[in-house]
Parts: C-alpha cells; structure tokens; sequence
C-alpha cells in the first residue's frame, strides 16, 4: 500500500500526476461529473479534494473517526458525501471542504454511500444488515431498507431513482422502492457473498459480482 492515488492517459498508459499525502491507503475513489476535480477516502480517517489538472490538494475532508469506506460526488459537484467505519455519513461542501451534516441511524460500519442522480437524496449500505435513504436538503432519514440477513456492501440507485438496488453477504440482491421502503425483488441465485451490483444507463438491466466467482445479468 503507497498510499497514492494516481492519474493515467488512456490514450498511451503513462501516469499524468501523483496524489500524495495520505498517510494510510486509499479505499475509495471517484471524479466528480465535470471531471476536473477528483476525491480520494483514505484508512487516515480523511478524504481529500484534488484538482486534476495539477494534482494539488484543494481541501482535506476532516470529522470522521475511522477508516473512509466509500465518497462520492452529486451530480452538480456542490457536495461530496463519505461513508465510514465510524457508523455515520457525513455531507460536504465540496467548493469550501466544510462539513455539512453528520447522517447517523446504522449500528455497524457503513460500508458504502451514494447520491441519486438528482443529488436529492442520499442511500447509504452498512454492515448492520440495513440501508437508509436521507432527503439531501433536510438531512433526515425518510426510509430504512430492511429484509438482508448479512452485511450490504454495495448500494446504488437507478438513473430515474426509482428503486434502489443493494448487494449483500446473504448472497442476494435486492429491489427497493426508495420512498417507502418496500423490498421490491429478491436476487437469488449466487452461490456466495454479493461485492457489487449496478444498474445500465437505461436501468433496465442489473449486474451482480459475486465471491461465487460469477457475475450475474438480470432483466
């Protein structure tokens, strides 16, 4: 583990920056729509804000109290949410690096965190054995997902955000109505641990990946 994050041309495979400066290794990464900045979350309990084009570091993202499972953009750039072993979310201002807003509720770590493509509300996976939903602007949780018997390490919602599509331990995938609540489906049919699951463009078709060694296609 070097504890950098790097940049690559596509175009001919060679490193363009280096982001150094974290002090542990880097778990979760993601750039932001527009492309020109990226966010890097770190087992240092930090996230940190780089701008692309220079690799400098604009803003570290300190509050939490254990290792960043998870970070991501809205889709307006304006805020950066990160997920935690500490057992909370925490909203940033992604233009000032100020913290926003702790989202509690989990029992366990959470292991992964996402905005609908509206950047109105925000999903959120935890070893616990449950997913939240929160409503963006009140900061306040306005469904709990429950029914997976073992950790969800993987949660994201469809481009309408209409359901919610969580992958968990208990070898299923699940459907949810993000309103309510509601389990919509069950996933069944991995012989093992579900690590990720996605839905296309279109989100009309889902992907499992799967510890069974197999990735599943679900229409």
């Amino acid at each position: 583990m070097d504890t950098t994050a790097r940049l690559w041309d596509i175009q001919n495979g060679e490193e363009v920056v280096r982001l150094t400066g974290h002090s542990a290794e880097i778990i979760a990464l993601s750039f932001n729509t527009t492309g020109d900045k990226i966010i890097t979350g770190s087992f240092d309990h930090t996230v940190a804000v780089w701008d692309v084009s220079t690799g400098r570091r604009m803003h570290t993202l300190i509050g939490h109290r254990a290792e960043i499972s998870s970070a991501q953009f809205n889709w307006d750039c304006t805020l950066i949410i990160t997920g935690s072993m500490d057992k909370t979310c925490m909203l940033w201002n992604a233009l000032t690096g100020k913290r926003v807003a702790t989202l509690t509720g989990h029992d366990d770590e959470v292991l992964d965190v996402c905005f609908d493509y509206t950047g109105q509300r925000i999903a959120s996976a935890s070893a616990d054995g449950s997913a939240r939903v929160y409503d963006a602007e009140t900061k306040k949780c306005v469904a709990k997902l429950e029914g997976h018997t073992g950790e969800i390490s993987k949660i994201c919602f469809n481009p309408q955000g209409s359901r919610i599509l969580t992958a968990s331990s208990d070898k299923t995938g699940r459907l949810w109505e993000p309103k309510t609540g509601q389990c919509i489906q069950i996933l069944e049919g991995h012989t093992d641990e579900i690590f990720s699951c996605a839905f296309n463009y279109k989100g009309n078709i889902i992907i499992t990946g799967s510890k069974d060694n197999t990735c599943r296609i679900w229409r």
